[in-house]
């Protein structure tokens, strides 16, 4: 799961949210996985593979753009994007499955 703000402007989105923060909730609210910044996470060089074996527009080595990589059960679920400097702006959610 991604949420694109900064990697939004090489295709000209001129009011990219500047630094998301991704959430994910199950159907309940709980707080499944936060993530603020993908190439500080554990998972950052599996997700920057995961993005190119699906055909994502890769993220900058070190943009601030957000990414969670969890296994979930079938169900309902909600990713929210908000800004950590709480400002207002356009985010990309992405959600791929992966082999």
């Amino acid at each position: 799961i991604r949420a694109a703000g900064p990697a939004l402007t090489q295709f000209g989105v001129a009011d990219a949210l500047a630094r998301p923060e991704l959430t994910l909730r199950s159907a309940s609210g709980t707080v499944i996985a936060r993530n603020a910044g993908w190439s500080t996470s554990p998972d950052a060089v599996a997700i920057a593979e995961a993005a190119f074996s699906t055909g994502a527009f890769a993220f900058g080595a070190t943009s601030l753009d957000a990414a969670l990589m969890v296994n979930l059960a079938p169900g309902s679920y909600t990713a929210e994007v908000t800004d950590t400097n709480n400002t207002i702006g356009s985010a990309l959610v992405e959600v791929y499955d992966l082999p």
